[in-house]
C-alpha cells in the first residue's frame, strides 16, 4: 500500500465509528471471524481497544491484521483501522 493509498484510507476512516470493540478477552477466535467478516463486507473497519484490554493496541492490530489478512491504515491511541480489498465484484473503497 503506497502512502497516498494509505492517507486516503485514513481520510475516510476519520468520520468511521468503531464497529467492534477488543476488551478483557482480547481476540477470540469469534473476534477474529466477525472481524473478518465486517472486512469482507465493509472493507474498512475501525476497531477500539478498551481500557480493560492488557494488550497493546500496535502488537493486536497487528496479530488481528495476520488473522484476517488485512493491513493495518494506522493505530492512533486505542483505535485501530484496518483494511483489506474486497473481491472484484464487492469492491467498495476504489484506492487511488
Amino acid at each position: 500500500m503506497t502512502t497516498k493509498q494509505r492517507a486516503y484510507l485514513k481520510s475516510l476512516a476519520m468520520t468511521m465509528d468503531p464497529i467492534f470493540q477488543a476488551g478483557k478477552n482480547s481476540l477470540t477466535p469469534e473476534f477474529v471471524k466477525a472481524v473478518s467478516e465486517a472486512l469482507e463486507a465493509r472493507e474498512l473497519i475501525k476497531v477500539s481497544v478498551l481500557k480493560n484490554c492488557a494488550d497493546d493496541p500496535k502488537e493486536l492490530a497487528a496479530v488481528l491484521a495476520e488473522r484476517t489478512r488485512s493491513q493495518v491504515v494506522q493505530v492512533i491511541g486505542k483505535k485501530i483501522v484496518l483494511y483489506r480489498e474486497g473481491r472484484d465484484k464487492n469492491k467498495k473503497i476504489q484506492l487511488p
